[in-house]
C-alpha cells in the first residue's frame, strides 16, 4: 500500500513547475502502478498548448474555472469542478485558466518525474527519459 500525502511529497521535491504551472507528482513510474497521478495548478489568465503523443492523459477538475480546445476541430469545452477529460488520442490541445485551476491528472505510462515539455508541448516517451 502507497500512503502519501501531498505536503510530504512538496517538501521531498516531487514537483516540476513551467510556465505557469505546478504539477506535483504524487505517483510515478518508480511506484509500479502503471500509472502517474499528479496534482497540477495552471495559473489564472495562463493559456498553454501540450500534444501528449506518447501518453494518453485524464484530468479531473478539482478547482477553477477554463477551458479546453481541441485543436483538431477546434472544439472548446467549459472546465470548472466536476468536469473530466480525457486525451484518449493524444489530441493537441490548448488549455486556459480564467481561475487557478487545481487539476487531478493520470497519465499512462507513468511518467518518472524527469519529463519537460518538449517545444511541441508534449513528453519524450518513457524510454527516451533519462
Amino acid at each position: 500500500m502507497i500512503v502519501r500525502h501531498f505536503d510530504d511529497v512538496v517538501k521531498a521535491g516531487n514537483s516540476v513547475s513551467d510556465a505557469r504551472w505546478t504539477s506535483v507528482r504524487m505517483l510515478l513510474a518508480d511506484d509500479g502502478m502503471g500509472f502517474s497521478f499528479h496534482i497540477t495548478f495552471l495559473e489564472a489568465g495562463s493559456e498553454h498548448t501540450f500534444e501528449y503523443k506518447n501518453h494518453f492523459e485524464s484530468v479531473y477538475c478539482v478547482q477553477g474555472k477554463g477551458s479546453i480546445t481541441d485543436l483538431k476541430t477546434g472544439e472548446t469545452h467549459q472546465i470548472k469542478p466536476g468536469t473530466m477529460y480525457a486525451l484518449n488520442e493524444h489530441d493537441r490541445h490548448t488549455l486556459r485558466a480564467e481561475e487557478e485551476l487545481v487539476m487531478a491528472c493520470v497519465f499512462n505510462p507513468p511518467v518518472t518525474g524527469r519529463e519537460v515539455h518538449r517545444e511541441d508541448g508534449s513528453y519524450a516517451a518513457p524510454e527516451d527519459v533519462s
